[in-house]
């Protein structure tokens, strides 16, 4: 793997680049070779066939019809007047009657557009018969007459998605239809089951409607979903090469500065000081801030004047040196109103602000890889800011850079293939290194880490790396019988090392501990692991008053964990131990301060060492997905009851979740407003029983009356009731049981998906249920493979 070397970024630099060029793909602006130029070029067109096809939506009422109706069901060709004309097929760009005159608006000669507007895929693309008069005529194709069907498949043409084919259905009758003269509802006559002009213009008018994308935006986002790589079917398994064609656009980066309004001022001791343009953003970013927290603390705020001060002019630094007597409320008041006015924007305004937030996720979200069109997880560079870090970091308030093309690594697979940078700026380097999955990178001026672009969790390289590391933990499974052997035996041994190695494993396979020594380079805040515990984080006692399994009892050899874990979320655990290993810890804190290692002969990098020697491909990290699986599997199979209803069942579900979570230590603050929503439900859940009792009564009375058919309908919206009651007060448990447990972390990161899937399918528990539409897509490999009998 290429090593990416980190740099100093010393240099504050807050000046803004030009936004990114669109680039015009077209034959006579951009001269590409190689595959990957020519798939980017592809996805380049798609995008303006897209936009051509909206354009000329409202063109003819009665041609959008004709499309939506062949891509339900293929039709033989329409004749009229003894000629045949083809219809559009999804993939080209228009379609051609056998007199060489398209069937749809006929393009302009000389437009920009001319060139390449037939542009289709190599392998997809079909020989054109010429005429004497030199037009291209198209043959016509049909969908069900070749594979073309599967290799259309791949794109998202508007029409390639579409679904109506129950219109279709609807449109056929059942029955014969009668030749008598029929009537519709405005009286107007139809001759034998035909219907007339007017008809057909309202029929056409009704189906342009429906075909048109800003008036069903259910039937837009079908028509966007791109068609799923079933790359898990291949057999390509090379690990060392992740692709062969790569060909992106790059990165977006962050708009430029807007200077305040004039009537915005910042005060220094109650006087008005004019500030510098990158003094000012930089004072921005503490205005947004004033009412969080974190203004509050001494460390963001001496960070934040040292680094604002950087930015200053001399002036500025001769007369700002005391935060206290600086004055951001001004600022503070005009961006909050500036928020409302963003919260209150019409209809029309936040519906051009996602299409053009869309617009840019088309050309930038996605990426060609080995000719499929993939996701891209994170295109959008970070815009400067102030630096928070996770818990009481240190170098929290610190000045976040802006990120410029100079500082950005482009990764494709050919040089010809390499997206433009903004006008006027060059990448810092273009690489082509297939070894690697990421798209660009950068150093961050913070932690000196390196920030990458990389696909999104749904594409086949994190999908495959998802499925390795699953797989592992289930060989982990097979072996973890002769491991732990290998360890209670090691803590023996005549060696402190291999002692102390032993127990660490003991606590990481028992409690799912993180190693520790995890954290990147630059990270100072204070979080441990497993192997960087220190004396103070633990206390022994040989017999203890103890919760286990929701029973209080007394214990022996107790040893309590208090600690700050990932992200400084406290970590405390009382809980009985091996004897052998609770004699080890009373060994390791001897003549020790109490910031002292515990595991003062241990660190991650051995410990790895030792495992991989154990078993090829084990490290600590797996443990924790192997105990976070298996816990899972364990849990379903104990609590789930076959004959439980589907909330039910999704209850049980998310409580052996919530044991994962526990195990793992996935906590989180309860919400703000938790309480209110709580309040809600009893209030609902009060008013579903009072219309079960009310309901009871009139059955009741029913019964009295002899009416049967009333009681019969009575007891019907009874039985409704009930359920409807029954499903609040599940919400309600699940709701109050997870107030401060956090069950997506384990759910998407440590849980192998095919366990769900499986279970899901083994009680007909719908799939959507447990993972949305996100988490479908990251996961559609174990959808495909796992079925009702996958155990884990």
């Amino acid at each position: 793997m290429t090593e990416i070397k980190k740099e100093d970024s010393t240099e504050l630099s807050l000046v803004r680049p030009p936004p990114p060029v669109k680039v015009d793909p077209s034959p006579s602006s951009v001269k590409r070779e190689g595959e990957a130029a020519e798939a980017l070029l592809l996805l380049s067109h798609e995008d303006k066939k897209k936009k051509k096809a909206q354009q000329n939506g409202d063109d003819g009422a009665a041609t959008s019809s004709k499309k939506v109706k062949t891509e339900a069901k293929p039709e033989p060709p329409e004749k009229s007047n003894g000629k045949t004309k083809s219809e559009p097929v999804a993939g080209t760009s228009n379609g051609s009657s056998s007199n060489g005159k398209s069937a749809t608006k006929k393009k302009k000669a000389g437009s920009s557009d001319d060139d390449h507007s037939d542009y289709e895929e190599p392998a997809k693309r079909k020989k054109a018969d010429t005429s004497s008069n030199g037009k291209s005529v198209s043959k016509k194709k049909t969908r069900d007459a070749s594979s073309d069907e599967d290799e259309d498949s791949n794109y998202s043409d508007d029409e390639d998605d579409y679904k109506p084919k129950k219109k279709a259905k609807k449109a056929s009758p059942a029955k014969p239809v009668a030749t008598a003269k029929k009537a519709d509802k405005n009286g107007t006559a139809k001759k034998n089951g035909k219907d007339t002009k007017s008809d057909v213009k309202k029929k056409a008018g009704k189906d342009a409607a429906a075909a048109s994308p800003t008036k069903s935006p259910r039937k837009k986002k079908a028509e966007e979903e791109v068609e799923v790589w079933r790359w898990w079917e291949e057999n390509d398994r090379n690990d060392d090469i992740k692709w062969k064609t790569l060909a992106h656009k790059g990165p977006i980066f962050a708009p430029d500065y807007e200077p305040l309004p004039k009537g915005i001022k910042f005060k220094y001791d109650g006087k008005t000081i004019p500030l510098s343009q990158d003094a000012e953003e930089v004072a921005t970013f503490y205005a947004k801030m004033l009412d969080h927290e974190y203004v509050t603390k001494k460390a963001f705020n001496d960070n934040f004047m040292r680094d604002w001060r950087k930015v200053m002019t001399a002036e500025e630094k001769a007369i700002i040196t005391d935060l206290k007597k600086c004055d951001f409320t001004v600022m503070a008041e005009y961006f909050k109103e500036q928020t409302e006015i963003r919260k209150n924007r019409s209809k029309e305004e936040k519906n051009k602000l996602k299409e053009a937030n869309e617009a840019l996720a088309k050309e930038y979200g996605v990426c060609m890889i080995d000719g499929h069109k993939e996701k891209v997880g994170n295109f959008r560079i970070e815009p400067p800011g102030l630096f928070r870090g996770r818990g009481e970091h240190p170098k929290m308030g610190s000045l976040k850079h802006r990120v410029h093309p100079e500082n950005v690594i482009i990764n494709c697979s050919s040089r010809d293939a390499a997206p433009r940078p903004p006008a006027g700026h060059k990448w810092k380097e273009v690489r082509h290194d297939n070894k690697v999955t990421w798209l660009a990178c950068w150093t961050d001026n913070i932690l000196g880490s390196v920030k990458y672009v990389m696909l999104n969790p749904s594409s086949k390289l994190k999908g495959q790396k998802d499925m390795q590391k699953y797989e592992v933990a289930r060989k982990l499974k097979k072996k973890i019988g002769t491991i732990r052997d290998t360890y209670k035996a090691d803590m023996k041994s005549k060696e402190m090392r291999i002692r102390q190695r032993a127990v660490a494993l003991y606590f990481i396979d028992k409690l799912a501990l993180r190693a520790g020594n995890e954290k990147e380079e630059g990270e100072t805040a204070d979080t441990v692991g497993c192997c960087s515990l220190r004396v103070e984080h633990i206390a022994l006692d040989d017999e203890k008053e103890i919760v286990v399994d929701g029973k209080r009892e007394k214990h022996k050899y107790v040893v309590t964990f208090d600690f700050p874990g990932k992200d400084s979320i406290r970590y405390f655990n009382e809980v009985p131990v091996d004897k052998r290993a609770y004699k080890n810890l009373k060994l390791f804190v001897q003549k020790k301060n109490k910031d002292d290692d515990l595991f003062d002969r241990l660190n991650t990098t051995v410990l790895n060492k030792h495992l991989g020697d154990l078993m090829e491909g084990l490290t600590a990290k797996v443990f924790r997905t192997y105990n976070a699986s298996f816990t899972l599997q364990d849990q379903l199979d104990k609590m789930t009851n076959p004959k439980d209803s589907v909330h039910d069942l999704m209850l049980t579900y998310n409580r052996a979740n919530r044991a994962v979570a526990i195990l793992c230590n996935h906590q989180r603050s309860a919400p703000k407003t938790f309480d209110k929503q709580m309040e809600n439900a009893k209030e609902k859940i009060a008013a579903a029983e009072l219309k079960v009792k009310t309901l009871k009564a009139e059955a009741k009375a029913a019964k009295k009356d002899k009416d049967p058919k009333k009681a019969e309908a009575l007891q019907s919206k009874l039985n409704k009731a009930k359920e409807a009651l029954h499903k609040l007060e599940i919400t309600a448990t699940d709701k109050e049981e997870n107030k401060t447990i956090a069950l997506g972390t384990s759910k998407l990161n440590y849980l192998d998906p095919r366990i769900s899937v499986a279970w899901c399918k083994k009680y007909k528990v719908p799939i959507e249920k447990v993972y949305n539409k996100t988490q479908r897509s990251k996961f559609n490999w174990a959808i495909d493979m796992a079925g009702p009998e996958f155990v884990f």
